[in-house]
């Protein structure tokens, strides 16, 4: 079953282009990677060789010992085991997490310009960490997540008149038709239990068996973890515990993660690259405190402070019973869905290029997340009960003159509102929440009439 992925686009892009820079598509494991790439090559009917350092551990010493770009193009060709088309033949390195040094010898292939390469891997934002030389200028890379909600939408065939209508209401900031606002909200619920990893979305395709897809999702979390006992044992890390400890946190009405639970002694400090390992390798989403809601957020964030949301909704919610996945399908109130609804909107934002943070202070209370959206900083509520119009630390800080907020969003299951300088959006219209993408950016700078002034 074939699955469109936006990345695709790009892929497609970068080889219909001919530029001699390589591509690296990167992502926690999983997410479709070799899928979407061998999809691109073979529907634009390329001629690649596909090397994948997993099934194939055996070329890694090969690569390994080339001393020069003309033995290891040498040894390439030995692999390839058929005729290569110079300025054609593509290379397909994956998993390149194995053996990352290719990211580093890529620069000298790319320099050749015999071939064109094109890798994936998972774990590179922990394995390249103590890689001394990434080739800027060299490689492209570009991340890859699992399905956005839009995406998913796209799988249970609704169409693109209806997706478009859904934009044209967001942009007018006007109320969905009934019956499709009702459609998609229904479809909404159905993604916080699959989520967007492709096989737990192709299973549900085929199947319609949501004990099926768990089983998927459950499979998924074991190879999560077997690496995770991997870099536990190697780096005396806490993965294990602090990953599984993340639904129960998100269940609790301050969804903010509490170091006791690893020790009574604990802290961020000690346990610090425990999380970064969790982020750089794709598998955890940190959402960070700001001292002041005040761009540029990165210089006021607290990074002992934060919520921790895992990056598949779909994979929080495998861990619930299947009661609770039934009282969702019903979109029931007898659950606490906010934690869900949070991990949702997490994982969306961050898909979209956006990175989240959120705000609490003893004046105002705490505002669920703060992203910035075309230089704008943005607040955002997450209401997934009917009392959505409640929300008093958002009205606080609408209210503070010196906060430079034109607006913010309050994501619900109800259609569009606008009342004053708060637009309440149905929760799938978070599929709208980026920066508008910039085709070209030229600036020319006249310094035709600089002269030294006379004395």
């Amino acid at each position: 079953m074939i699955i469109s992925r936006d990345i695709e686009v790009k892929i497609k892009s970068w080889i219909t282009s001919g530029t001699k820079q390589a591509l690296l598509i990167s992502g926690n494991k999983q997410t479709g990677k070799t899928y979407s790439i061998r999809h691109c090559l073979e529907t634009l009917q390329c001629d690649y060789v596909e090397i994948n350092f997993i099934t194939n551990p055996e070329y890694i010493p090969v690569f390994d010992s080339s001393s020069d770009v003309n033995q290891l193009l040498f040894r390439l060709s030995a692999i390839a085991n058929k005729p290569l088309i110079k300025n054609q033949t593509i290379f397909f390195f994956d998993e390149v997490q194995e053996y990352k040094e290719i990211v580093t010898k890529i620069k000298f292939l790319v320099d050749d310009g015999s071939y064109r390469y094109i890798m994936s891997g998972s774990l590179l934002g922990v394995e390249l960490n103590d890689i001394r030389s990434v080739p800027v200028g060299y490689l492209n890379v570009i991340d890859m997540y699992p399905l956005s909600l839009k995406e998913f939408y796209n799988t249970l065939d609704i169409s693109d008149s209806v997706l478009n209508h859904v934009k044209e209401c967001f942009d007018e900031r006007k109320p969905v038709d009934f019956i499709v606002h009702n459609k998609l909200i229904q479809a909404f619920y159905l993604y916080l239990i699959i989520g967007g990893m492709p096989a737990a979305v192709v299973e549900y395709l085929q199947s319609n068996d949501i004990t099926k897809v768990t089983s998927i999702q459950e499979m998924i979390i074991r190879l999560y973890k077997q690496d995770f006992t991997k870099y536990e044992s190697k780096y005396k890390l806490k993965l294990k515990e602090i990953y599984d400890s993340i639904p129960n946190e998100l269940s609790n009405q301050n969804k903010r993660f509490h170091m006791n639970k690893l020790g009574d002694k604990s802290s961020f400090t000690r346990y610090e690259n425990d999380f970064l390992w969790l982020k750089d390798a794709g598998v955890a989403l940190p959402v960070y405190n700001l001292k002041e809601p005040f761009p540029p957020f990165v210089l006021n964030q607290q990074r002992s402070l934060f919520k921790l949301f895992l990056s598949d909704v779909g994979l929080l919610t495998s861990q619930y019973s299947n009661q609770t996945k039934l009282l969702l399908l019903q979109q029931s109130n007898d659950i606490n869905n906010g934690g869900i609804f949070e991990n949702f909107l997490a994982q969306e934002l961050v898909c979209h290029g956006l990175k989240p943070y959120y705000y609490t202070s003893k004046g105002i209370g705490e505002l669920d997340f703060i992203v910035e959206i075309d230089g704008k900083p943005v607040p955002i509520e997450v209401k997934s009960g009917k009392n959505y119009k409640r929300h008093l630390a958002l009205s606080n800080l609408l209210n503070k003159s010196n906060y430079p907020f034109d607006f913010a969003y309050v994501l619900t299951n109800d259609n569009v509102q606008v009342i004053e300088k708060t637009i309440y959006l149905p929760i799938y219209m978070t599929m709208f929440l980026k920066n508008t993408r910039l085709e070209k950016l030229i600036y020319h700078l006249d310094l035709s009439n600089l002269e030294v002034p006379e004395k």
